[in-house]
């Protein structure tokens, strides 16, 4: 009985930050959604919260929680879920997804942790064409 208060494993999602320029040359960074199974995910849920503390002061830092939906993806299909700036780099970044797949509810957390996000960390992501830190 325990196991089912766990919910079903999930694997082959994941989320990736990436390095894009734009016209004039800027940097840009967004976060995207991987589903690299070979399963339809349907009714998807993403939060997204960047929380941490203030090093000089050890104040308490939170960001708004934004809230993304989307229908479905197909197999191995990757979605553009937000624009990300670097003034959040420091904090831990968390991505919250729920879905349904196969009938069946998943849901995880992922969290990019304070300065994890940094351009000599980045690596060409393959299923995206753009270079980013992944989680999976």
């Amino acid at each position: 009985m325990r196991e089912e208060l766990f919910g079903p494993k999930v694997e082959k999602i994941g989320f990736a930050v990436t390095l894009e320029l734009n016209e004039e040359g800027g940097k840009e960074y967004y976060v995207y959604l991987l589903n690299l199974s070979e399963d339809i995910i349907e009714g998807i849920i993403i939060t997204s919260t960047g929380y941490g503390e203030n090093a000089q002061t050890g104040e308490k830092i939170k960001t708004s929680t934004l809230r993304h939906c989307l229908e479905v993806m197909l197999p191995n299909e990757v979605a553009k879920i937000e624009p990300i700036m670097e003034d959040v780099f420091g904090l831990a970044n968390e991505y919250w997804i729920s879905f349904w797949s196969n009938d069946v509810m998943h849901d995880k957390k992922f969290v990019f942790l304070p300065e994890t996000i940094v351009d000599e960390r980045m690596k060409m992501i393959p299923e995206i064409g753009k270079k980013g830190i992944m989680l999976i």
